[in-house]
C-alpha cells in the first residue's frame, strides 16, 4: 500500500489530486481490460460519485472462466482487483462493454434464428431437392 507522507497541506492536497484524477493504464494493461470489459468482466463504479469534477471510475475486474482464461492470458495481477481508472479511458472500457453485449446479444440472435437440421441433412441435388423431383401431372 502506498503511504503518503504528511509534512505539508499542499503535498497532501497535490496527491489527493493525483488519486481522484486516475490512473492511465498502459497499452498492454488496456488491451487486457478492453477484453475484459468485451465480455462483461467489468464492474464500474464512479471514483467519487458526490464530486461532479471527479470523473475518474473505480473499476474492479472479475476473473473470467477458465474457458476464456485459455485464450485471453491476463495478467495476475490485473483481474481480481480494483484499479483507479481515468476518466478517459472509463469511458472507453465502458463503451467496450456496451459493443460486446450487442454484439453477444446479435450472437444469440442469430442463434435462434438457425436451423441446424437442413445444414446436416439437406444436401442440394439430392432426393431430398424438391428442385430435382419429377413433377407430377
Amino acid at each position: 500500500m502506498k503511504t503518503i507522507k504528511i509534512k505539508e497541506v499542499g503535498s497532501l492536497k497535490n496527491e489527493l489530486r493525483k488519486y481522484t484524477a486516475g490512473k492511465k493504464l498502459d497499452i498492454n494493461q488496456f488491451d487486457q481490460m478492453a477484453r475484459l470489459a468485451w465480455m462483461g468482466k467489468l464492474i464500474f463504479q464512479p471514483l467519487e460519485p458526490t464530486d461532479p469534477n471527479c470523473k475518474s471510475l473505480m473499476v474492479y475486474a472479475e476473473f473470467p472462466t477458465e474457458f476464456q482464461e485459455h485464450f485471453l492470458n491476463t495478467d495476475d495481477d490485473l483481474v481480481g482487483c480494483m484499479h483507479i481508472v481515468d476518466a478517459e479511458q472509463g469511458e472507453a472500457l465502458i463503451k467496450i462493454m456496451e459493443q460486446g453485449v450487442n454484439e453477444r446479444a446479435a450472437l444469440y440472435m442469430d442463434l435462434k434464428q438457425r436451423g441446424f437440421y437442413f445444414d446436416h441433412f439437406y444436401k442440394p441435388g439430392s432426393d431430398s431437392d424438391p428442385e430435382n423431383k419429377p413433377k407430377k401431372n
